[in-house]
């Protein structure tokens, strides 16, 4: 008799352990990896938006009725990292894609992992050009507006300007040289009498700001591009607004809008720069309305370009894998190329050309609101204007 029940209970076992492993094939794995301990700043409302969004599609039912899971990696701003992080998502978690990665080098790692090990990737962040056309290649994707596009926007404010001595400022890494290269190249395209007195290129980082400041002064330029971001925004602000190197100079800076960058200036935010970034507080538009609110009962707090990051990335990735009706690579590509979808700043397309999505980016100027940074005079630039031609891109993009 015991042994009867014995065999019973094993067998009610087994089926209930089936049963199991079943309900957690109908899952749908997507693998994220990013650089949460280096750049919590614009990571931790990256992985909000992200959660937000996985939230919002299981409560919808799923992808095609299963539910989605997001396995996430941090890869502590090493490309070698990442790539471990790549292979394990891939290997032992049978993830259906990879998403994800903020530093461009460290996006064109998984991207290179991507191609070799033929896996989708879909890069949330990284901006270099490289990720979708020097060094693009099937099995990647880009959602953000590229440095290329971000640059278009900035110059076509920036050569209205009456300066014609510029000086660059840039971390001395793959997306501060794309960055300050694409938009020398625009720049010069549109004003040829513009002159190019100094470069400064302090590591990613570890900018000494005082050297930088007295070098870029030194040089009296007219006007400065700036690219760097995060703790060394703060300082090289703090030294320049110190040493007076803004008065009297006009100022274009990648990225300085976004919340992530500008609230940790505070009374210190420099007014006037030429900016793109993210000004939460008023865009006034159902699509972000909608999202605003939903971020903000969740959280209880605003949300940070990070934010649209992260939600967007994934929301993207769902609308792909339900498109294509399936988790084979092959089909993910042939659903993504082409494919356009909602997002809190209006409708985007994935272009087939070079796997470039069309989100677009604020475009404003720096003030100060009660002894905070802000973005005012902002206007939403659509990313499908600031991109070259499709006979442009094919000169600039291996075949794959």
């Amino acid at each position: 008799m015991r042994a009867r029940n014995y065999f019973v209970g094993a067998a009610f076992a087994l089926l209930a352990g089936g049963m199991a492993h079943s309900a957690l094939a109908q899952d749908i794995k997507i693998g994220e990896i990013n650089s949460y301990s280096l750049l919590p700043s614009f990571t931790e409302p990256y992985r909000k938006g992200w959660q937000l969004a996985v939230e919002e599609i299981n409560a919808a039912g799923g992808i095609n009725g299963k539910k989605l899971v997001v396995i996430s990696k941090d890869d502590g701003g090493k490309p070698a990292d990442a790539q471990t992080a790549a292979n394990e998502l891939v290997s032992s978690e049978g993830v259906a894609m990879l998403t994800g990665t903020f530093l461009s080098n460290i996006g064109l790692a998984v991207s290179d992992f991507a191609n070799q090990k033929k896996v989708f990737f879909l890069a949330a962040e990284p901006l270099t050009d490289a990720v979708t056309w020097s060094k693009g290649n099937k099995y990647t994707f880009r959602l953000r507006p590229s440095n290329y596009m971000q640059a278009a926007m900035l110059v076509e404010a920036a050569a209205k300007l009456p300066a014609k001595r510029w000086a660059t400022i840039a971390p001395n890494y793959e997306y501060g040289q794309s960055a300050v290269g694409v938009f020398k190249k625009l720049m010069s395209e549109k004003r040829p009498d513009i002159q190019w007195v100094d470069e400064q290129w302090p590591p990613q980082g570890k900018i000494d700001a005082g050297p930088v400041v007295q070098a870029v002064a030194a040089a009296n330029p007219e006007a400065i591009l700036n690219v760097t971001f995060g703790p060394d925004l703060v300082k090289l602000v703090r030294e320049g607004n110190t040493r007076g190197l803004f008065k009297g100079r006009e100022v274009v800076s990648f990225l300085t809008g976004e919340p992530e960058y500008l609230d940790p200036l505070k009374d210190e935010t420099p007014e006037g720069w030429i900016v793109t970034g993210y000004p939460w507080y008023s865009i006034k538009t159902p699509e972000h309305d909608a999202f605003l609110k939903a971020y903000q009962a969740k959280y209880n707090d605003y949300p940070r370009l990070g934010s649209i990051v992260g939600y967007q990335t994934i929301k993207a990735a769902a609308a792909i894998i339900a498109k294509a009706g399936s988790t084979d690579t092959d089909k993910m590509i042939a659903a993504a190329e082409g494919l356009s979808m909602p997002s809190p700043f209006g409708e985007i397309t994935f272009r087939k050309i070079d796997h470039q999505s069309t989100l677009g980016a604020y475009l404003g100027k720096t003030a100060q609101k009660d002894g905070k940074g802000v973005m005012v005079d902002s206007a939403y630039k659509k990313g499908s204007d600031y991109l070259p031609s499709d006979a442009e891109v094919e000169k600039l993009r291996p075949r794959d």
